[in-house]
């Protein structure tokens, strides 16, 4: 990390970058708060030889930018949920307090002020994610910029899946799945490129930005990032409590890797939380812009029930998590409103209720036996949960894989994997199945409109699976 602790100045102003980096369960070691006759978002209690007071941050000092954005117009809560959104790196674009407060009875423009400090230019970075195409593969390659240890410059294959995925010309590399390529010789770039598989995830910037970064010996991070063709994106979902309260279960629930998540379940149909287009699976990560990582059971559930008849939910499917996981990011880096989505999603369905004649409900309700045999893109369909309750369906099926070829469908709900029911099971043990059978997969599915019809008409028995087993063990309350 690089801290440009004698910044340029500005006027007789000195505007100072810090760039913060922490560790697993290490604090920033600083507090933000807002003061009573004094202006500002203010740096206070910073920890001597903490993360904060290493990197240059003072006491006083006031607070201008966070991950190149302007805060000065922001509100107090606005800007600490941008910092905790960070995860575990953060620049800060600070000035001393004195000279703020001087800067503001002189009615300079402080927004002015930070943007001349970065210089003019200089576009944000772009996190990029690319699938490869059937024909043209990932459609990139990358060149070591004479001279320059560590810089590679993108070239690409004209209308292929990187330019898809917002990659121009001419770009330079800065970042792959997580690792930083500014130490990495060509031959080793390769290799990681040879291991990537069908999916790659770069972060890249123009030449002309990248020199002024450098310049101001700033450093190029995600968290900066415009995002492009991520597969997975953290929700927001604003939810109205009905008669019976929101319609949902939080679980506390232990996945096989042996880590603990709160997990929302059992959704009520027609409920608060279904009409939000909440799906059964999925993580919690906060309840109105605050994070649940430190809190317990019974604190989450209180402050849903201290909402109100009104509570925001940021959440993420557990494909997501695992996603911004193995990349080193925080799943709270790029947010989208539910509310926009839902309404479209509702759109789209109400259009095609009124186009679709109905299909028989025998022909609908029969199971298929599909069986599979691995290829160079892996079986070329994806897993998801059900929105309605338990359950696993199939999505995202590549044409011509094996997936299609074998005869599965969109939605398809999954009964069998292997020979093995997983009607009651939870999306990562489904996952978990599949994984376990190799190159070679058997599968017994159902349509996803006959499978719903026939849970209507009937109530089937199952295995009891071990998480039910184990559930008095964990916190679960009805909300």
């Amino acid at each position: 990390m690089v801290t440009t602790e004698d910044a340029d100045s500005v006027g007789t102003l000195s505007l100072r970058l810090c760039v913060l980096k922490q560790e697993e369960g290490e604090s920033y070691g600083f507090r933000l708060r807002v003061e009573m006759g004094r202006q500002g978002h203010i740096i206070r209690n910073v920890v001597s030889g903490g993360v904060g007071g290493r990197r240059g941050l003072q006491d006083g000092d006031r607070l201008l930018e966070v991950n190149n954005c302007y805060v000065g117009d922001v509100t107090h809560d606005e800007v600490a949920r941008k910092i905790r959104r960070s995860g575990q790196q953060l620049c800060l674009l600070v000035l001393d307090g004195e000279q703020y407060e001087q800067a503001v009875s002189r009615g300079q423009d402080l927004r002015g002020l930070a943007r001349d400090h970065k210089g003019e230019g200089r576009k944000p970075p772009r996190l990029c994610h690319i699938t490869r195409d059937r024909v043209s593969g990932l459609g990139i390659n990358f060149t070591p910029v004479k001279g320059e240890k560590g810089c590679f410059s993108v070239s690409l294959v004209p209308g292929g899946a990187a330019e898809k995925a917002g990659v121009c010309k001419g770009d330079h590399l800065v970042w792959m799945n997580g690792a930083a390529v500014s130490d990495l010789t060509h031959s080793a770039l390769s290799r990681m490129m040879k291991k990537c598989g069908d999916h790659i995830t770069i972060l890249v910037i123009d030449g002309e930005s990248e020199k002024n970064y450098t310049q101001q010996r700033m450093p190029i991070l995600p968290t900066m990032a415009v995002p492009h063709d991520l597969p997975y994106r953290a929700r927001t979902l604003h939810l109205v409590s009905g008669p019976e309260g929101f319609g949902f279960l939080l679980r506390q629930e232990k996945v096989p890797s042996g880590r603990t998540f709160h997990v929302l379940r059992r959704l009520n149909i027609g409920s608060a939380a279904e009409r939000a287009g909440m799906q059964d699976g999925e993580r919690l990560l906060e309840v109105n812009g605050e994070s649940v990582e430190s809190l317990t059971h019974e604190e989450i559930v209180d402050r849903v029930r201290l909402s109100g008849q009104q509570v925001s939910l940021t959440t993420i499917t557990f494909q997501g998590l695992e996603f911004y996981t193995q990349l080193g990011l925080s799943p709270l880096l790029f947010i989208e409103d539910g509310t926009d989505e839902r309404e479209k999603e509702s759109s789209v369905s109400a259009s095609a209720a009124e186009q679709s004649p109905q299909k028989e409900v025998d022909g609908s309700c029969k199971t298929r036996h599909c069986s599979l045999q691995k290829g160079p893109l892996g079986f070329g369909f994806n897993l998801d949960c059900s929105p309605q309750g338990p359950g696993t369906f199939v999505s995202q099926l590549a044409f011509g894989g094996p997936g299609q070829s074998a005869g599965l469908l969109d939605g398809d709900v999954v009964m069998e994997v292997n020979g093995q029911n997983v009607e009651g099971k939870h999306l990562e043990d489904v996952i978990m199945l599949v994984e376990k059978g190799g190159h070679f997969l058997s599968l017994q599915v159902m349509e996803k409109t006959g499978y719903n019809k026939l849970k209507q008409t009937e109530t089937p028995t199952r295995d009891v699976s071990d998480s039910e087993q184990e559930e008095d063990k964990y916190e679960i309350s009805s909300l």
